[in-house]
């Protein structure tokens, strides 16, 4: 999808609760929410503090409200399941901050889910721009439960062939794959790697967006990371440019973090 639709649709879900403070993220890089899950925030309790953290982090944000769709978008919103635990925003910060280890972290930003409050929040997530010695990014992860059974064709992170409008633009992509059964996910997951430039046509100073999301087919827990080669969000020119050329961690890099020892406390709590 292109980056201004699949931004738009972002906006249209503000449908989870932020922390006031996110406001000051206009100009940073928060993380994922998401619509497509994916991405993809808070029942426009923050306002335009919630639009400000989503234009920022380009996640998608998922719906809240089953049935909603953006307009001009012909994405449904995928249903979510409230998660079984609760997961703070320092959960969230914490674990993405491990994700780098040595990085140097700015506006750091997270937020809460709350299972007691079907209102108040599917999403729990955590945001910042992390410089690793080749250029700062902006980075995000998300964290949701998806209703079982998962769609078959389509959904949040779980297939590239749903027909889109516009179509994908040139250059950018998505793959889909599977993990097999293991301790780590159990009943196996499916993942999600996108590439979206920042606006079209894509050219040399022109900002990109790698999104990962895996999704555990037994339970329905989804994560989402989402990175950029710049301070990340903005809207297509508005888009800070490339810091960097490539995101911090690869496609396999980042699937290997997702399931790993740092996400597993919070992929158990969602599931």
């Amino acid at each position: 999808m292109p980056f201004e639709a699949d931004l738009a649709h972002a906006l249209d879900r503000t449908t989870d609760s932020l922390a006031p403070d996110l406001t000051s993220l206009t100009d940073g890089a928060v993380a994922r929410g998401r619509r497509r899950r994916r991405r993809r925030t808070a029942g426009l309790v923050a306002g335009a503090g919630a639009c400000a953290a989503v234009a920022v982090a380009g996640l998608v944000i998922p719906g809240a409200l089953a049935g909603s769709r953006a307009g001009g978008s012909d994405m449904e919103t995928v249903a979510l399941a409230m998660p079984r635990s609760a997961i703070s925003g320092t959960q969230m910060i914490k674990a993405l901050e491990s994700t780098f280890p040595g990085g140097k972290f700015s506006r750091v930003t997270g937020q809460s889910n709350n299972p007691s409050d079907p209102s108040a929040g599917y999403v729990a997530m955590a945001g910042l721009v992390v410089d690793d010695g080749h250029g700062a990014a902006g980075v995000g992860v998300s964290a949701v439960r998806l209703k079982l059974p998962l769609p078959e064709a389509d959904g949040d992170g779980l297939s590239c062939e749903r027909e889109q409008t516009p179509p994908r633009a040139e250059g950018d992509t998505c793959t889909m794959s599977e993990l097999p059964s293991s301790a780590a996910v159990p009943g196996g997951a499916l993942v999600m790697s996108e590439r979206t430039a920042a606006e079209q046509p894509a050219g040399p100073g022109t900002a990109h967006r790698w999104t990962v999301t895996v999704t555990l087919k037994s339970t329905g827990a989804q994560l989402q990371m989402v990175q950029w080669n710049s301070l990340g969000g903005g809207d297509g020119a508005s888009t800070p440019k490339p810091t960097r050329p490539a995101p911090p961690l690869s496609e396999q890099q980042a699937v290997k973090v997702l399931t790993g020892a740092a996400w597993a406390p919070i992929l158990g709590a969602v599931a």
